[in-house]
């Protein structure tokens, strides 16, 4: 009986895989020298070793579940604007490839509203395990916290950035019914009628609203800024003539310019767009002024595990790579980027005061 305790010790500590065979044996020889209590003594053993191996494995399973399952079900991009502008088709672009190298539907989820600020707000609220991600931009990482006394999110707090996707500049559209063909003639026209013409933007502090205040200082003219809740509404009411013009995003404008529905004046980027070669920069047309470029970054509720956060970066540093990508992003007049998670939050930084600057020059204040 000694022999068989030494075994149900050893069993005890862990060492089954050690000592079956050598439990069995003394099981055996226990019935054949003590009769019917040894049976009852084997039968004993028995069901505790077994209990014992399947409560190591019954362990050891969640882990490794929890270790190897990510990601277990359909995952979400959330944009922070309407359907048809630049932020949702980036979103739809990267979500499409991201299903495809996660092997888990990515959809898309449109939150829009008060310059992006919802739904940057919304992902920042969303648990950190790796199904939620947010297509973001400079425009509500650095612009929007110089125009609202509350945005809802901490830019810097309470994100984790996985990657810069692209970066673009806007390009000035006007309704056909405005009598100008160039930078020049709208200048003169909006000098010649302070007040009279108004421009439309996705929200306040949207790049194209940005954008036109500084055109504004920098050219003298005043004019009325119309907001909307994003830039793709702003353009089909351009495209209806509700507004005289908007310094779009070039994805709802250039399919409008090509039609001939709207007319192109000039683009904000310093060097001309691939989407519309023939239309000069700002620059050429004899329009002096900073007018800040917006860039796009996909980003992840802070405390995300690291291991994902690394994953998704990995893959998107090849997504942008291909070459379909880069063939829609050129259509869209956007520059595909890739980058570190740290290379997002210096941006970040560096940047937002920066704008600081610029706004204030433009005399915008926080609301």
């Amino acid at each position: 009986m000694l022999r068989n305790s030494a075994a149900q010790a050893a069993i005890a500590r862990g060492a089954f895989a050690r000592t079956a065979t050598r439990g069995a044996m003394v099981a055996g020889s226990a019935v054949r020298g003590a009769g019917c209590g040894a049976r009852r003594t084997r039968v004993l053993l028995v069901p505790a070793a077994a209990i014992a191996v399947l409560a190591v494995l019954g362990a050891a399973a969640p882990m490794a579940h929890a270790q190897e399952a990510w990601p277990a079900k359909p995952l979400r991009m959330i944009a922070p604007f309407p359907p048809g502008g630049t932020t949702d088709v980036l979103s739809r672009i990267v979500a499409q490839r991201l299903s495809e190298t996660l092997g888990r539907q990515m959809v898309v989820e449109n939150r829009p509203g008060a310059g992006g600020n919802l739904g940057n707000e919304f992902a920042a609220r969303q648990p950190p395990d790796g199904y939620s991600i947010v297509m973001s931009s400079s425009a509500q990482l650095v612009t929007n916290p110089h125009l609202y006394k509350r945005l809802g999110f901490d830019p810097t707090g309470d994100f984790a950035p996985i990657s810069l996707v692209g970066t673009s500049g806007q390009v000035l559209v006007v309704h056909p019914s405005v009598p100008v063909k160039t930078a020049a003639q709208l200048v003169a026209l909006a000098r010649a009628k302070p007040g009279r013409f108004n421009f439309g933007s996705g929200g306040r502090g949207t790049p194209a609203h940005v954008a036109g205040e500084v055109f504004q200082v920098a050219t003298g003219t005043k004019m009325v800024h119309v907001p909307y809740k994003g830039g793709g509404l702003a353009v089909i009411d351009l495209v209806a003539g509700q507004i005289d013009m908007v310094f779009a995003d070039m994805a709802p404008a250039v399919p409008q310019v090509r039609a001939g529905k709207l007319r192109a004046i000039a683009v904000t980027s310093e060097t001309r767009s691939q989407a519309l070669p023939d239309v000069p920069t700002m620059n050429e047309a004899g329009i002096k002024g900073s007018i800040p470029q917006v860039w796009w970054a996909v980003l992840a509720p802070r405390g995300t595990p690291a291991a994902i956060i690394n994953r998704l970066n990995a893959d998107l540093a090849q997504i942008m790579k291909g070459a379909d990508v880069l063939e829609r992003f050129n259509e869209l007049g956007v520059t595909p980027l890739h980058s570190t998670p740290e290379r997002v939050a210096e941006l970040i930084r560096i940047e937002t005061p920066a704008i600081g600057k610029v706004l204030k020059a433009a005399g915008i204040e926080p609301e």
